[in-house]
């Protein structure tokens, strides 16, 4: 059987294709003992989720950070290429913490998810001697236009 039920706070039940489950071998930081998620797009949105498939209450809200900063970029270190066993398909995306009101909401650029589609490995690496931090803001770019300092 290819497919799997899963439990989600969000969307109740899900029936999951097994091709669907990232394996992150060490876990995410703070969840060591979570390996398995499930990556769920939103069509025509740069967002997603990453969904344990054990824990119906775990579940990250992701977003392309190309699509928030396009000059984003990092160089993936080799061994974690190699971890990942990446060639040349590669997912990025980052988690996104929401705030009330939205506006204040972030994107974690310093710690993005790699995610290898091809044999569905997935780590957060955190990237050192980069100039980002975990706390960008997602609308910034709108903001300096607006001449908004959000504050």
């Amino acid at each position: 059987m290819k497919n799997l039920i899963i439990e989600t706070l969000s969307w109740g039940k899900l029936e999951v294709d097994k091709e669907q489950i990232y394996h992150f071998s060490k876990g995410l930081p703070g969840f060591d003992e979570e390996t398995d998620f499930i990556l769920i797009e939103m069509p025509e949105t740069p967002f997603g989720y990453l969904q344990s498939i054990r824990e119906k209450g775990l579940s990250f809200l992701l977003g392309d950070p190309f699509a928030f900063y396009p000059s984003y970029e990092f160089e993936l270190p080799d061994d974690e290429a190699e971890e990942l066993e990446i060639n040349t398909e590669v997912i990025v995306r980052c988690v996104i913490t929401l705030k009330e009101p939205v506006d204040q909401s972030t994107i974690n650029l310093l710690a993005p998810v790699v995610l290898n589609p091809v044999v569905h490995s997935g780590k957060q690496i955190v990237l050192h001697r980069a100039p980002y931090h975990t706390k960008h803001s997602l609308l910034q770019e709108q903001s300096v236009v607006d001449g908004k300092d959000g504050g």
